[in-house]
């Protein structure tokens, strides 16, 4: 676990300076914005395909989804770990370089309290979904299972398998290309995968509990301790928030387009 977690401190910061350096040396008329930017994304869309792997792994070879166990699900935990504290820092300095790049200089000249509070009010949810995610699913999946539901956090790996789509459409927009079939197609495909791994990945769970044991859909929450009830919708409710807006950009993006 200990070699897991170094590993995983090692790599996705060395990810982000060394494509910042290469990014930088390759499009040099890119602002700071923008190589932070596309260098984040970059590094999400790694993490997010190491998770599906990790999670697709896990889910087919399990057969009994409460005993059954992969070596993975403690070795990937603690491999992501410090990824979650790197990506808040990633996010606040991509949010740092923009405010400054759209004209805020004056607080944005140098980082400060003031400009951190900044990014904190903007993207709070974004940072309570990964301290959530850091401070509370981490260690309950690395301490207090006693070795039960490895199937389940397989599957809760497999929600980012959006991740690298998303990425995709935002390194498509800087590079200019959001007017073009490759970004439509990105689009519709972020759509589906959010749906299908984020928000209908819940009802499968139950369902594949309630197969196991022969309880009906409908009845399997009400033989689930309450406490994991109220998980599985603390991470449901921000993905359908999220859904949410994917589908106003998305309608928004279309009538531009059918206007013009």
């Amino acid at each position: 676990m200990i070699s897991a977690l170094a590993c995983g401190a090692v790599v996705f910061p060395g990810l982000f300076c060394s494509f910042r350096k290469i990014l930088r040396h390759t499009f040099r008329n890119w602002s700071d914005a923008d190589v932070v930017s596309v260098s984040e994304r970059l590094v999400s869309a790694i993490h997010g395909s190491l998770a599906t792997a990790a999670g697709v792994t896990v889910v087919t070879s399990c057969r009994d989804v409460m005993t059954d166990s992969h070596w993975l699900i403690n070795w990937f935990a603690a491999f992501g770990t410090p990824y979650m504290t790197y990506d808040i820092f990633a996010m606040y300095l991509s949010h740092f370089y923009t405010q400054r790049v759209r004209g805020q200089s004056s607080l944005y000249s140098s980082h400060s309290p003031l400009t951190v509070k900044a990014f904190l009010m903007k993207d709070w949810m974004l940072v309570v979904h990964h301290l959530v995610l850091l401070l509370i699913f981490l260690p309950i999946t690395l301490f207090f299972r006693r070795g039960l539901g490895d199937f389940f956090i397989g599957c809760l790996f497999t929600t980012e398998f959006s991740t690298p789509f998303v990425s995709m459409g935002k390194i498509l927009i800087q590079l200019g290309l959001n007017n073009t079939r490759l970004h439509r197609i990105n689009g519709i495909i972020v759509l589906l995968t959010f749906f299908t791994c984020r928000i209908l990945i819940f009802p499968f769970m139950y369902w594949m509990y309630g197969r196991q044991f022969g309880i009906p859909l409908h009845r399997v929450a009400f033989h689930l301790p309450l406490h994991c009830n109220v998980g599985n919708l603390a991470i449901l409710a921000p993905q359908v928030y999220w859904f949410i807006l994917l589908l106003k950009k998305a309608k928004r993006l279309y009538l531009q387009q059918k206007r013009d």
